[in-house]
């Protein structure tokens, strides 16, 4: 069984402890198959890549609702009857979820040479971003930058 360490996410990310009991909690209850990664490839953009060996485009389906994006796969049964002496590459059927944080979207979806590659970011819309509040005087009147800059020069 994997552990992972998920101290520096707590020191550095406050107010995403949710976050990172949600991903022990998957760590240590999630069947290891189908194999993925999750990459931070920016500030906001992350990166899915899941390892599909045997499975084919059509036999994939990623659906994204609300907070939750699911990954299933089913896989079509083959027309001739094989007989294998060993049997490595598991052909199964899967669904696979991860719990998406706030405001996290899919944007695209590709899949090639059995990778499925899930492109995603977390866009915030402008009435959540934080905004300056500009500060004023005892008479409710505040300074527009140029004031101010006119006034350090002086």
């Amino acid at each position: 069984m994997r552990t992972f360490d998920l101290a520096p996410l707590y020191r550095s990310a406050i107010g995403f402890d949710r976050l990172a009991s949600l991903l022990e909690q998957r760590a240590e209850s999630q069947p290891s198959y189908p194999p993925y990664n999750v990459e931070l490839l920016a500030e906001d953009k992350y990166r899915i890549v899941m390892a599909l060996a045997g499975f084919s485009r059509d036999e994939v389906e990623i659906v994204s609702e609300r907070d939750t994006l699911h990954v299933t796969g089913r896989k079509q049964k083959d027309a001739t009857e094989r007989t294998y002496l060993h049997r490595g590459i598991a052909a199964r059927d899967f669904e696979q979820r991860f719990q998406l944080a706030n405001h996290v979207k899919v944007t695209t979806a590709s899949f090639d040479n059995g990778m499925l590659t899930i492109d995603l970011v977390r866009e915030v819309p402008e009435a959540l971003k934080p905004r300056k509040i500009q500060i004023g005087d005892a008479n409710g009147t505040v300074d527009n930058v140029q004031q101010i800059e006119q006034r350090q020069a002086a």
